[in-house]
């Protein structure tokens, strides 16, 4: 069966807190959805803000290629006539062949939050929908608080829809606007409106649709019972996000529908975009990447166990639902103290690394990673120090350079010049037979210390001066011990093209920096001279 998606994150999903878009945020998150081929997309209301009048205005100059751009409103306010309501000439200015309109099915709301009258918001639904579709418009018809109103006042819920079909509504969307109602009440509910109005069934009817929140934590499950009841439109967004406890999460449905249950939603090479979007939607909106969200998580398809490991090696099927690449993720291997000689064959073989099993420097690497991380290494976010402690355990490898002493000296205080340098370097590296005496300054120790060491190494490795500090993260491992307590840092470096990250870990503070920032310039001489890291995959089957 075919299911209509629509995605409403530039307007419900932008009303979650700490989400705020800017114009050319819609359009980028707008562009996305379009080339992943979401039918609908939901752009906001125009005329109740000058952003989301300009975004209409800029997808009239430039149009979305394969997506309807959707206008949304509510009906005619009580006592109008709908061709004199300024809101609803907003929504025409728009220039969108389909909008939304959002009505009342809630008694209640009618009464207290609109103070008007049962008959009133029956005319309220039926003459905006006549109007906008008297204009050349298609509707979708939001039934607000329907599975709410329909528990209280069944008969008045459903004369609500009759209205909306009465006025040509291409869609009957049931709205889950609290968020509370269960799967197999909106199964039963949506068999009863089958039931009440049978001319639903007929092919040229309007279609039914649902809008589930998830205040419940059940508007995935509320969503599928939906569809296996008879919808064919899903309104939700990207990541879940939405007011109080978001939408329904079209990552998580999306893949569901399709993968699982053999509905038509998007084509394959869209729905392997599906990863990408929801991580673009996640840097827009300025939001970390859920990494254990289902289907899309950096942590996914991650495997850390080393019988998990070896049983995926041999066929990914054993520990994992989906193949990943179906949705654009990627399976990872994980390195930890819950390795297995699997997971370290696994990394042998990503960094281009000759080991067998029977191989003792295969068990020499895993006991070795086990020492450090019971000393509080981590090298799961750390992979480039893992590779060199790898190395630094075969009989073959040698490291580039040696740091023989380092002193920093730090002026806390200076005088209160923020461009001014208050920390400087000393060091004494060993390179080829030679013993190189620097003096840096920085501002700070890790900057003082990474300036020394480029100026120490760089006449001999030139591709230093390609490498730049992007990240540096400070982690106390133990809490109870105040002062005393070991520090693990992580830094991250880039040469350009490519992104690393290593770690310390000492009880000073400073000392864990600078293993972590002369591993990191290690790491990236490996990377440009003899050890190009090959990209490595598990077979499938």
């Amino acid at each position: 069966m075919k299911i209509w998606l629509y995605d409403t994150t530039l307007r419900d999903g932008a009303q979650a807190e700490g989400i705020s878009l800017s114009l050319a945020d819609k359009l980028k998150i707008a562009r996305q959805l379009d080339a992943m081929g979401i039918p609908f997309i939901e752009g906001g209301w125009p005329g109740a803000n000058p952003k989301d009048v300009q975004f209409f205005w800029r997808l009239q100059e430039e149009p979305l290629q394969h997506s309807e751009v959707v206008a949304f409103c509510s009906t005619r306010r009580p006592q109008m006539i709908a061709a004199e309501d300024p809101m609803l000439q907003a929504i025409l200015s728009a220039g969108t062949r389909w909008v939304t309109i959002f009505g009342k099915s809630w008694d209640l709301h009618v009464t207290e939050s609109l103070k008007t009258s049962l008959e009133e918001n029956l005319a309220m639904i039926q003459d905006s929908i006549a109007y906008l579709v008297s204009q050349g418009r298609n509707i979708i018809y939001d039934a607000e608080h329907w599975f709410d109103g329909y528990k209280n006042n069944p008969e008045y819920a459903l004369e609500t829809l009759k209205a909306a079909i009465a006025a040509g509504a291409s869609w009957l969307v049931l709205c889950d606007t609290n968020g509370g109602t269960l799967p197999h009440e909106i199964s039963q509910i949506i068999q009863d409106i089958y039931q009440a109005i049978p001319e639903l069934k007929q092919p040229e009817a309007p279609q039914l649709g649902i809008h589930p929140h998830n205040d419940g934590g059940t508007a995935v499950a509320n969503a599928i019972a939906a569809v296996q009841a008879g919808s064919t439109m899903v309104q939700g967004t990207i990541n879940g996000y939405g007011e109080r406890c978001g939408n329904v999460n079209l990552c998580t449905l999306i893949p569901n529908l399709q993968l699982k249950l053999g509905h038509d939603c998007l084509e394959d090479s869209q729905l392997a975009q599906l990863t990408q979007t929801s991580r673009l939607v996640s840097e827009t909106v300025n939001f970390t990447p859920e990494e254990r969200a289902p289907f899309v998580g950096r942590s996914a398809f991650a495997h850390k166990g080393g019988i998990h490991v070896s049983a995926v090696a041999k066929n990914p099927l054993t520990y994992e639902h989906i193949v990943p690449e179906a949705i654009g993720n990627q399976r990872r291997i994980m390195i930890s103290d819950q390795s297995g000689l699997s997971n370290v064959l696994y990394y042998a073989q990503k960094f281009g690394i000759e080991l067998e099993k029977r191989d003792p420097r295969c068990r020499k690497i895993l006991e070795r990673l086990k020492n450090l991380e019971h000393q509080g290494y981590h090298f799961e976010a750390a992979e480039a120090s893992f590779e060199l402690m790898m190395r630094s355990q075969l009989e073959d490898y040698a490291p580039l350079f040696q740091l023989q002493t380092c002193m920093i000296h730090c002026n806390l205080y200076q005088e209160s010049d923020s461009t001014a340098s208050n920390t400087v370097a000393t060091i004494k590296v060993a390179l080829n037979g030679k013993q190189l005496l620097e003096v840096a300054e920085g501002n700070g120790p890790v900057a003082a210390l990474d300036c020394a060491l480029r100026k120490a190494l760089t006449e001999f490795y030139p591709a230093i001066s390609e490498f730049r500090l992007t990240d540096y993260k400070v982690r106390i491992l133990d809490g109870t011990l105040g002062t005393a307590a070991r520090i693990r840092v992580l830094v991250s470096s880039s040469n350009g093209q490519q992104t690393w990250t290593t770690l310390g870990v000492s009880s000073n503070i400073i000392d864990a920096s600078y293993q972590a920032v002369v591993e990191g310039i290690e790491y990236g001489l490996l990377l440009n001279s003899f050890c190009k890291i090959p990209e490595t995959k598990i077979e499938i089957g």
